[in-house]
């Protein structure tokens, strides 16, 4: 399953095309939330999507595989944003500030949004059709999250350790102007393209020290220590959305995906993340 988010050097036809596959994405997700999964016709989907049936399949072989996108969204946005902590954060650090990035309502996703991912989270589990597009974008994201903690754990074997100690302030600052200038970077001339998550504001729209041996500079792939340590994190949160999903937790606040996904990071503090 590819991936959705333009890259910076994609071609415009490519960023064509990745900005209707997440059209396609709003409307299967938002007939899925109002009709469910199985009243839900593939021609259904073209049609609010305002596409022709054929064109449909082009970009997807099943309705089931129309949400891969909203899916993928959230799980490339918490990627990206490890990726963007400065250098000298813990690895464990970034992944706590990536979640709070991610997942705080109003920051990753809106405030009204999120009873839309819980409803997508909850057909997820009960669909086989759907768990199995869950599952693998959330394969997808450990694979690329993996490949982020090899480059980290590359680039601070050259540097000091010494802003690592600094206060939890000085790590959010620092994380968040960061973040701020990389996503300045990417941002995509033309506005929807920007956001790689789907705008969710109505119904139509809601809805969107493992140090390796042997690596290079900018590994190109993880090795089998961070794949492991992605693996790890990637399931601390995961298990805290589908949970969340589970019940009725509030969106933000004690119980919500945010809280749940931090409280289960923190439990793994003593795991060698890395640097």
């Amino acid at each position: 399953m590819s991936s959705t988010t333009p890259t910076p050097q994609a071609s415009l036809t490519e960023r064509r095309k990745a900005e209707t596959r997440m059209e396609i994405a709003r409307a299967a997700a938002g007939l899925f939330v109002r009709h469910g999964l199985r009243a839900t016709r593939a021609e259904d989907i073209a049609q609010a999507a305002g596409i022709a049936p054929r064109t449909f399949y082009r970009y997807f072989a099943t309705k089931e595989e129309a949400v891969a996108p909203l899916y993928a969204a959230g799980a490339q946005r918490w990627v990206e944003a490890v990726r963007a902590a400065p250098a000298a954060v813990s690895v464990a650090q970034a992944l706590e500030e990536g979640v709070r990035h991610t997942l705080t309502p109003g920051v990753g996703v809106s405030a009204s949004s999120w009873e839309w991912v819980r409803t997508l989270l909850r057909l997820a589990a009960a669909n086989p059709s759907l768990r199995r597009v869950w599952a693998e974008v959330c394969q997808d994201s450990e694979r690329m999250l993996g490949e982020v903690l090899a480059q980290r754990v590359t680039r601070a074997g050259t540097a000091t350790g010494s802003a690592a100690t600094a206060g939890d302030d000085n790590v959010a600052s620092a994380f968040q102007q960061r973040l701020t200038e990389r996503e300045s970077r990417l941002a995509d001339p033309q506005p929807r393209l920007a956001e790689p998550e789907p705008s969710l504001a109505d119904p139509e729209r809601r809805l969107a020290d493992f140090e390796p041996r042997f690596a290079s500079p900018e590994p190109r792939f993880a090795d089998a220590e961070s794949r492991f340590a992605a693996a790890v994190a990637s399931a601390a949160v995961r298990t805290a959305l589908e949970g969340w999903a589970e019940g009725d937790g509030p969106a933000e606040g004690p119980g919500s995906p945010a809280d749940l996904a931090l409280r289960n990071l923190a439990a793994l503090r003593d795991f060698p993340f890395g640097p």
